[in-house]
């Protein structure tokens, strides 16, 4: 069986990138020279590589509190594309980071 276990976003702006999702995810990062930063260690491993290629699918995280999710990514200045809403098993809202990848933050029902 083939299970998802790395994302690779783009990362225009790799400082700002790194500091949006330590900020709003909470997420530590390992540093692989200038142009490459990476979350290991974790079921699924999520890299941030300088520059805007190769354009990404979209990334979804699950949450206990989709308010202070979303609250959160706001406050790191993330750009809300999709305000919460319904889905069968839960909720979810979905934004822009830095970068302009778009991704998703779900709370099941």
């Amino acid at each position: 069986m083939i299970t998802p276990n790395y994302l690779e976003l783009s990362a225009p702006d790799l400082a700002s990138s790194r500091s949006f999702y330590e900020q709003a995810l909470g997420f530590a990062f390992t540093d692989y020279g200038d142009d490459y930063a990476a979350v290991e260690g974790g079921p699924v491993e999520i890299g941030l590589a300088a520059g805007s290629e190769p354009a990404a699918p979209l990334p979804t995280f699950e949450t206990d509190d989709l308010q202070r999710a979303y609250d959160d990514v706001i406050a790191a200045g993330g750009r809300v594309t999709r305000e919460p809403f319904s889905f069968p098993g839960g909720r979810r809202f979905q934004f822009l980071d830095p970068g302009d990848n778009e991704l998703a933050i779900y709370q099941p029902d």
